[in-house]
């Protein structure tokens, strides 16, 4: 694997990213299945698009959250 995934956790940790965000987008990232519906929030649900776009930079709307 490379290191894009470990990259991207830790500047999500230090920016202080919703933690809701960083789980949905570690998901997305891996092609794992969604949590349950009712479980679902926008942090989580806009982390795994992100995360199943690849997309690394999408994060910084969720620091501080």
């Amino acid at each position: 694997m490379s290191n894009v995934y470990y990259d991207t956790i830790d500047q999500m940790e230090k920016g202080n990213v919703n933690k809701e965000y960083v789980t949905g987008w570690a998901t997305g990232f891996l092609h794992s299945p969604k949590v349950e519906e009712q479980c679902i929030t926008d942090a989580y649900d806009a982390g795994y698009q992100d995360g199943l776009d690849q997309k690394t930079d999408g994060f910084t709307s969720w620091a501080g959250k």
